[in-house]
This record gives C-alpha cells, structure tokens and sequence, in this order.
C-alpha cells in the first residue's frame, strides 16, 4: 500500500498530465480491453425526495417501480460548436474598448475549452502603452498557478534578453496565443488557437506596438499565416494587419526562451536576432 506522500505525488503527477476528471464509476485497464466498446459513462444521479424513495421500494419478487423523476436527468445544453464559439469570440473582441474591457471579456468567454481545465486565465503582463509585443504559444503550468505570462525559467531568461538589449517588462507587453493552459502541456490544437485568435487581434488593435515578436514556431506560425519551421522563420521581417489596424506592424519571430534553454547552442543566433529588433526600434524613434 502507498504512503500518503506517495498517493499525492500520484496525484500531482496526474494533474499535471492532464487526468483531472473522473469518466467512470470504476477503472478500466486500457491495456486488457477485450470490448471494442468503450465503457458506458454514468449519468449523475439526480437526487431523490423521500416520496420518491418511498414510491421505489419493492414488493418481494416483483420488478422495481421507479418514477421517471427520479432517475432521468435534466436535459443538458449542448455544448457551443467550434463556428459559435467563433462568432461569440469576434463579437465580445470587437466591443472591447480598452485592455480592461478585453480581460473582462477574456473572463465571461466559455467558448474555449481550454477555460475547465485552466486554474488561471494568463492574459498579459507588461505595459500595454509598451514599443514591442511579445507573443509566445500557450501558458505553461508556473503561468496557470500565477495567472501571469513568462514566468519561472524561461520567464527569467526572457527578461535577461530583453535586458541585453535595453529592454524590460516595462518597455514591453507579453501574452500568448491561446490565454489558457493546455493539459499536460501539449500543443494547443487549431480549434483553440482559433478561438483565440480574435481577442489576440483585439490586444494588438488597441496596443498598436512599433514590433510585434511571436516567440517560437507555433506563435510564428499562428500569428504570421506561415508553414515554415522558426529557423527559417527568425531572422527575417513580416508584417502583421487587420482590419482594424492603421497600418501594417513589423514583425519578426524569435527563437522561444525554453528552447534556448534546452538547445544553448542557439543563443548565438538569438542574440542577433535581438540585436536586429533594437536596431529597427532605434530606426523608428529617429523618424
């Protein structure tokens, strides 16, 4: 039998991959399934009056007699499609007038999936009034606990980069593409990138940043309608429009702070990209 430090670091463990919802009454072993079909997930018990377990109770050797009350469950709203929650998405983005009005609207929005599974929504940090905006792919599980983008390795080696080249958090904003934490950290699917995707066009609507810098090749990607890998990607400049915008913004991406830290080797390669992002901010001051 496990110690009780042992069952929570089970726990934890599950958590953190993901495995926070109970589908079963009891477990199934994945690996010894001789049924094709899957297991049948219980409907929630709807609770009972007294009357009701009154009316239920048996005569000897007769079948069971049970109101329809008592076992059948309230008809649930379906869950909204991914072309609604869309919809929804551009409707509430559209309305925001300032960055606060955004946060709130990012708040009351249950079309993501992402949003039940999330402890925080991670929606920026920085100053809005900032010259740069950084974008990078999703929350991580420090981001989810403290409801703040960038934080803990790779946050601290981000703001060593920006510190390299003049910079702090005070100069710059931050978000993500997606504004909550996917289980297990996985890849956010394009469902949820695109559910996103018109508050993301909203932040930058109403920052309006001289340079735009998706970090890593799903924020790239995502944000510059490109299919190149990052290494192709970084080192060149893009530009970024919608609509709403008053002229196109430049944009180049960069290599993400927590691949830098797995793959050092890079660092060289980032540091001319930074050294390219300060030159092209001290040629639009000089205009």
């Amino acid at each position: 039998m496990m110690s009780p430090d042992q069952t929570r670091a089970v726990l934890a463990w599950h958590v953190l991959a993901g495995v926070d919802e109970t589908l079963a009454e009891n477990p199934v072993d994945g690996f010894n399934v001789t049924d094709a079909s899957p297991p049948a997930v219980l409907p929630p018990k709807a609770p009972r009056s007294v009357e009701d377990s009154q009316a239920t109770t048996a005569i000897a050797g007769a079948p069971l007699s049970v109101p329809t009350s008592a076992v059948t469950p309230s008809p649930a709203m379906p869950p909204p499609s991914g072309e609604e929650s869309i919809k929804t998405a551009v409707h509430l983005a559209e309305a925001a007038a300032t960055f606060d009005d955004l946060h709130q609207a990012l708040k009351s929005f249950d079309g993501c999936a992402l949003k039940k599974t999330a402890t925080n929504l991670v929606f920026t940090d920085g100053n809005p009034k900032g010259r740069v905006l950084l974008i990078g792919e999703a929350p991580g599980a420090e981001e989810d606990r403290q409801g703040t983008p960038f934080v803990g390795p790779s946050g601290r080696l981000l703001d060593k980069m920006l510190a390299a080249i003049g910079l702090d958090r005070d100069d710059v904003l931050i978000s993500n593409t997606v504004f909550w934490r996917p289980p297990g950290n996985r890849t956010p699917t394009p469902q949820e990138a695109a559910t996103c995707q018109p508050f993301l066009e909203r932040l930058v609507e109403l920052m309006e940043p001289a340079i735009i810098v998706p970090m890593g090749g799903p924020a790239a990607k995502s944000l510059l309608a490109e299919t190149m890998g990052i290494g192709k990607l970084r080192g060149r400049w893009f530009t970024y429009t919608t609509p709403r915008l008053a002229h196109p913004i430049d944009a180049t991406p960069l290599f993400h702070p927590a691949y830098l830290l797995r793959t050092p080797a890079q660092k060289r390669a980032a540091w001319r990209d930074l050294l390219m992002i300060r030159r092209r901010l001290e040629e639009k001051a000089a205009r």
